[in-house]
């Protein structure tokens, strides 16, 4: 059987195996150079990993769904960037897994939100959002100050990134469970935001 542009149309077992292939093909071109570059690959200088109770928070920042309204990523248009500030650059992003990019703004974007409100404006917003800013119309978290931060499956956590890059030491490890002793997990998340962008800051 000749292999020709018709036999392919009027087959749907073969357009199904070509179309996979294309894709496939198409799709590797574009990822896997990505793997070779320091700038994909390489911390931006002063990039940090997360502490503990700053993983925590961001535990607690996924499983509270907060990356359905709020995009970790600044575009580099210059609308964005002057909202916002720097454009986001995949070094920032070498201890993230996953990161949180996202697409969506039914809020601001908070990869620049590190340090540019007080840890009191952020636990009010947590605590009753319209206090602080009157249009939001994010929900309240009030569960957050009452939940201690879960602390017994912290050094796993650590030790399983630890096995994809990100440089956890031993020492670090052996603290983590210490470091959320009496903490809640609104101080986690609190913690978590106020690092948002900070390496990007420290770079510039």
């Amino acid at each position: 059987m000749a292999m020709n542009h018709d036999t392919i149309e009027r087959n749907v077992g073969w357009m199904i195996v070509l179309i996979v292939i294309a894709i496939s093909f198409g799709g590797l071109v574009q990822i896997v150079p990505l793997f070779f570059q320091k700038s994909t690959t390489e911390p931006v200088k002063g990039l940090k990993p997360y502490t503990a109770l700053q993983l925590t928070g961001r535990d607690v920042y996924i499983r509270e769904g907060c990356y359905n309204c709020h995009s970790q990523m600044v575009r580099p248009f210059r609308a964005e960037t002057e909202r916002y500030g720097p454009y986001s650059v995949a070094g920032e992003y070498v201890y993230d897994h996953p990161f949180q990019w996202g697409s969506k703004r039914t809020g601001p974007d908070l990869q620049r939100v590190g340090g540019r409100y007080s840890d009191d404006w952020h636990r009010a917003h947590l605590q009753n959002p319209r206090s602080v800013v009157p249009e939001s119309n994010m929900p309240a978290y009030p569960w957050l100050a009452q939940t201690a931060a879960n602390a017994a499956d912290i050094q796993a956590k650590m030790r399983a990134l630890r096995v994809v890059g990100v440089p956890y030491t031993d020492d670090q490890i052996a603290k983590a469970p210490a470091e959320l002793t009496g903490k809640s997990e609104e101080d986690a998340m609190v913690a978590y935001l106020q690092n948002l962008g900070l390496a990007m800051k420290g770079a510039k």
